[in-house]
C-alpha cells in the first residue's frame, strides 16, 4: 500500500497515522511536519521542540499540516516549554476533528464548522487566552495559531503541560462546576430576563 506521506526528513522511521511525532525545524520545506493521508484515520501526538534548532530564525513558529478526506482526525499538540510557538492547520472534506491544545495556549483559532464543542479543560484553562473565529485574521509570529477546515464536527480539548497528558475530564468538570467562572461560548446568560 502506497501512502502519500511527507514528514520530517531527519526522522529514521517513516511517519504513520498513529503515535508520536517529534516536530523538527525544516528550513527548506513549507511545513516542519506534514501528514496527508487521504482515507486513513489519524491519531497523532505532535511533540514541539524545547530548543531552537541551528539556523532557525528567532521568530519562526513550528508549522504543522494534517490532512485527511473523510476519516476521523485526532491531533494532540504537546508542548513542554512555552517558547515553542506553533501554527497548526488541519484540512479535511468531512472528517470529524478533535484537537488537543496545550494548556498554555495563547493565540487565535479559526474553524469553519457550524458548531464546535469545547471540553471543560479547554474552557477552564485556554478559553480566556484564545481568540476564536475573530473576523480580523492576524499573522502574528509570537502567538499560537490554529486553523481547522472541515464540514465535520470539531472538538477542542486541553493537553495539560504540567502533567504532560491529555486533560483529566472528571477533574476538569469538577473544577468547572465548583469554581470556574468562565462560560462556554454556547452558554446563554438568562439573567437578562430578571433585569428591569
Amino acid at each position: 500500500m502506497n501512502l502519500n506521506l511527507t514528514c520530517c526528513a531527519a526522522q529514521v522511521d517513516p511517519p504513520s497515522a498513529h503515535g508520536t511525532h517529534k516536530v523538527k525545524y525544516q528550513p527548506d520545506e513549507e511545513w516542519d511536519l506534514q501528514l496527508d493521508l487521504p482515507n486513513q484515520p489519524i491519531d497523532v501526538s505532535l511533540v514541539l521542540p524545547h530548543y531552537r534548532a541551528r539556523n532557525q530564525p528567532v521568530d519562526h513558529r513550528m508549522s504543522m499540516y494534517i490532512g485527511s478526506d473523510t476519516s476521523p482526525i485526532k491531533v494532540k499538540v504537546c508542548r513542554h516549554y512555552p517558547r515553542s510557538r506553533f501554527y497548526l492547520e488541519v484540512q479535511s472534506d468531512s472528517s470529524d476533528v478533535t484537537v488537543w491544545l496545550p494548556s498554555d495556549f495563547r493565540g487565535q483559532i479559526h474553524h469553519n464548522a457550524k458548531t464546535a464543542s469545547y471540553s471543560a479543560g479547554f474552557i477552564n484553562r485556554i478559553m480566556a487566552h484564545a481568540r476564536i473565529n475573530e473576523p480580523a485574521y492576524d499573522d502574528i509570529n509570537d502567538e499560537d495559531d490554529v486553523l481547522v477546515c472541515t464540514r465535520g464536527r470539531v472538538t477542542f480539548r486541553m493537553w495539560d503541560i504540567q502533567t504532560r497528558t491529555p486533560e483529566n475530564s472528571q477533574k476538569e468538570c469538577l473544577k468547572r462546576m465548583f469554581g470556574c467562572t468562565r462560560k462556554a461560548p454556547e452558554t446563554i446568560d438568562w439573567d437578562f430576563l430578571l433585569e428591569d
